[in-house]
């Protein structure tokens, strides 16, 4: 597994280039976890552009940090541009929560936007 991390303002960007599953998602809970501890950000982008499986776990690993950052008032936003790796998303109706985007810019807009705690 290999993992990427950029600090753009108050937004971490997590660049994961593996098979998100039940084997690496607790090691990547903990890399995101620490990271987000020391970057002191408010908002994640994951950027599964180089992901081509996820497994339920992974889905748990996104909940759980999207969980995170609307409690320190912030934003969650996946970076997908494969098709199979987005119908798991689309099947667990993370979508329903978590915006998906096909670059990095385009999420950065929605993390970064001002007063969006007024719409929750």
């Amino acid at each position: 597994m290999k993992m990427k991390f950029q600090k753009k303002e108050l937004t971490l960007i997590v660049s994961i280039s593996a098979e998100v599953d039940h084997h690496i998602a607790e090691e990547c809970r903990e890399k995101i976890e620490k990271e987000l501890d020391k970057f002191q950000g408010k908002s994640i982008i994951f950027d599964f552009s180089d992901v081509t499986f996820m497994d339920s776990s992974g889905i748990g690993m996104v909940i759980g940090r999207y969980k995170y950052t609307l409690a320190q008032g912030g934003r969650t936003a996946i970076v997908c541009r494969n098709e199979k790796v987005k119908q798991i998303f689309q099947l667990s109706a993370l979508f329903q929560l978590i915006p998906c985007y096909d670059t990095i810019g385009e999420a950065l807009k929605y993390t970064n936007q001002e007063g969006f705690l007024n719409e929750i």
